[in-house]
């Protein structure tokens, strides 16, 4: 799942405005490569909307099926606002959309754990005790 955390006015080539959606994903653990120690990040990706800024306002907080998932693209520069340091980029965080199917077959494993008589209760398959 990913989570509407804000949006950003932009403008077409034709100067009329629109919006995109800013797109947090979860939590992650990453390993720094300079200290050896873990931190938690979490990706973060744009879409284009429709919507006007209204909408985008209430939308923040939705969550959406999908994930954030790196692209590679060809390489483009990048300047980070804190430091103006230009870096070149050859990859993108994108939203890739859960299909209809995996959200399905997400939510019958979902309703088969929740039945736990299906489980052994005495941590012994009945299978097992058959084949003695």
């Amino acid at each position: 799942m990913v989570r509407i955390i804000g949006y950003k006015q932009r403008e077409k080539e034709d100067g009329n405005p629109f919006f995109i959606l800013e797109l947090q994903g979860g939590v992650e653990m990453s390993l720094s490569k300079e200290t050896g120690q873990y931190y938690a990040t979490t990706k973060k990706a744009f879409v284009t909307s429709t919507f006007d800024e209204p909408t985008c306002k209430a939308l923040i907080g939705s969550e959406m099926p999908g994930s954030i998932q790196r692209k590679e693209v060809e390489p483009y520069s990048y300047v980070v606002k804190e430091t103006g340091e230009e870096l070149v980029l050859t990859h993108r965080w994108l939203f890739v959309p859960k299909s209809e199917e995996e959200t399905k077959q997400e939510e019958a494993i979902d309703q088969l754990m929740e039945d736990t008589s299906v489980f052994s209760q005495n941590g012994v398959s009945q299978l097992a005790e058959q084949a003695v």
